[in-house]
């Protein structure tokens, strides 16, 4: 797998050929991939103590965040070029594939998340994107949905920093087994909020689970996807309490 990564005008591409070693489990749950759902009149926001749990809710306008951006026909590649080239953070994971072209076989790069890529500003700056119906037509943002007393809102769907460093951990780690499960296919179950202190993996933090007899680490985007790593051994993980 590899990511394309770009930050104010530089553009890292991950690489290597290493797989992730396969060890033991610490538990049968697993992070269950579900979308958010608020009771009426509930507050929406996160708590300190829940801070490292869930993605962000609601969040002042003017502060800088990860953005999910949807674009139509599998674009995402040219509107992440076109940001990049404005200077705005952008995060746009790919996988490499072996495709038959013309009757040949070569090697393509393709959307890990098709037609989905990240963008980090403020919402008024990435409005200026999403809104400019000139050179980005095919760009929107990627909305939640939350109940307001008697009325369903919608507003951009926030990332926070960690799991945006997590996923791009993940991706540039080239492990073959890595699980992608979009918001509506109810696999998993919860279990333990970790942190991955060694291996190819370390420094992401998510949710124990295991998948195929195997021992993993997931990270749940509300309401989009989880992607879970491959094996970690137990030994490589640390519990955040």
């Amino acid at each position: 797998m590899n990511v394309i990564e770009h930050a104010f005008g530089d553009i890292n591409a991950y690489g290597g050929d290493e797989s992730p070693p396969c060890i033991g489990l610490t538990t049968d749950a697993l992070p269950e991939v579900q979308k958010p759902v608020l009771a009426e009149n509930q507050q929406i926001g996160v708590s300190t103590k829940n801070a490292l749990l869930r993605t962000i809710t609601k969040t002042p306008k003017e502060d800088p965040h990860w953005y999910v951006l949807r674009v139509t026909y599998g674009r995402e590649k040219k509107a992440y070029y076109y940001l990049i080239s404005k200077n705005v953070e952008a995060f746009y994971p790919t996988i490499r594939t072996v495709k038959e072209v013309d009757g040949k076989r070569k090697t393509v790069e393709e959307s890990r998340f098709p037609n989905i890529f990240f963008a980090r500003g403020t919402e008024e700056e990435i409005k200026s994107f999403v809104y400019d119906n000139v050179n980005l037509p095919y760009l929107r943002f990627y909305y939640r949905r939350f109940h307001d007393g008697s009325r369903i809102v919608k507003e951009p769907l926030i990332v926070p920093d960690y799991q945006i460093e997590s996923l791009k951990i993940i991706c540039a780690s080239e492990a073959e087994d890595i699980i992608i499960v979009p918001p509506d296919v109810h696999k998993f179950k919860t279990g333990q909020t970790v942190r991955i202190i060694d291996g190819v993996f370390k420094g992401v933090v998510g949710k124990v689970a295991r998948y195929h007899g195997q021992q993993r680490v997931a990270i749940i985007i509300d309401g989009l996807l989880t992607v879970a790593s491959a094996y970690v051994p137990s030994a490589f993980l640390e519990e955040i309490i």
